[in-house]
C-alpha cells in the first residue's frame, strides 16, 4: 500500500502543479449546467491522472468527474476530482484542490487531496491515521455548537429544487458561532479532519467530492452519517460531518427544518 500512497501524492502534486501554472490564465469555460461549470484546466488535470493510473495500473477501475467510468467490475477503484472548486478557479479565486482516493472492494482504503497554491498535502490510510504535510491530524473538541465553526455548500441546482440548504443554513447559522462557504467541498472536510472546522453538511455531493476527506474524518477521530443520524456511503444523498463532540446537536437543528 505504501507504494499506492507514494504514487497518489506524486500524481496529485503533478496535477496540482498543471491546476498552478494555469490559475492566473484566461479560462475556457463550458457548462454542464446553468451554473455548473468546467473549465480546461479541469480536463488537463483528469486527463494527467487517468493516463498515469491507466499506465501503472490496466486493471484499476477509475471513477472520475469528468469522464465516463473505466473498469467498473475492477475490485481496486480510483476516485478522482481532478480540480474540486472549479468555480472558484474560474473566478480567480484561490480556494481548491485535487483529490484523489482509493477503494478496494467498496472500503475506501487511501485518500489524499492536495492544494497547490498552499502546498497542503492530505493524505491518510484506514488504520494508518491522516496527516497533513506529515504531521498527524486530530479533530477539533470543540464541545458545543454554539461555539463551532462550521461549513457548508449549496448545490447546483439551487435556483430550481427546493431542496437547496438554504433552509438548513437558515437555521443553522442562528446556533453556530459562524459558518462558511469556500467553495470546495473536498477542501471543507480535509479541514474539519485538521480541526480546522467543527462541523460540515453538505446535500448531492457526488463520490469524488467526498471519497477521500470522509477517510481523513474517520482516521482523525471524527463522525460521519446521512444528515438523519443514519449510516452514511459515498452514493448517500446528504452527509454530515463532525468532531463527534456536536454531532447529536447538529441533527437535532436538522430535524428542526424537516418540520418546518
Amino acid at each position: 500500500m505504501n507504494g499506492l500512497k507514494d504514487f497518489a501524492i506524486n500524481l496529485a502534486r503533478e496535477a496540482g502543479n498543471v491546476l498552478k501554472r494555469k490559475f492566473n490564465s484566461t479560462h475556457e469555460i463550458q457548462y454542464k449546467g446553468e451554473i455548473n461549470l468546467v473549465t480546461e484546466a479541469d480536463k488537463m488535470s483528469e486527463d494527467l491522472i487517468i493516463a498515469a493510473i491507466s499506465s501503472s495500473f490496466s486493471d484499476h477501475g477509475i471513477l472520475s468527474e469528468e469522464s465516463p467510468e473505466q473498469n467498473s467490475q475492477a475490485k481496486l477503484r480510483w476516485i478522482i476530482d481532478p480540480l474540486d472548486g472549479t468555480t472558484n478557479y474560474a473566478h480567480g479565486y484561490p480556494v481548491f484542490c485535487v483529490s484523489i482516493a482509493l477503494e478496494n472492494d467498496g472500503v475506501i482504503v487511501l485518500g489524499v487531496i492536495y492544494d497547490p497554491l498552499r502546498k497542503d498535502m492530505f493524505v491518510a490510510q484506514r488504520g494508518k491515521g491522516a496527516y497533513l504535510n506529515g504531521k498527524k491530524l486530530k479533530v477539533s473538541k470543540t464541545a458545543t455548537l454554539s461555539r463551532s465553526l462550521l461549513a457548508t455548500g449549496f448545490p447546483y441546482d439551487i435556483r430550481v429544487s427546493k431542496d437547496n440548504n438554504l433552509d438548513h443554513f437558515n437555521l443553522m447559522a442562528m446556533e453556530a458561532q459562524a459558518i462558511r462557504r469556500a467553495g470546495a467541498a473536498a477542501l471543507d472536510i480535509a479541514y474539519l479532519a485538521a480541526g480546522r472546522f467543527d462541523g460540515f453538511w453538505e446535500l448531492k455531493l457526488m463520490p469524488w467530492d467526498m471519497a477521500a476527506g470522509c477517510l481523513m474524518v474517520e482516521e482523525s477521530g471524527g463522525v460521519i452519517s446521512d444528515m438523519n443520524g443514519c449510516k452514511w456511503n459515498i452514493a448517500s444523498p446528504n452527509v454530515l460531518i463532525s468532531n463527534g463532540l456536536i454531532h447529536d446537536e447538529m441533527i437535532s437543528v436538522f430535524k428542526r427544518t424537516a418540520c418546518l
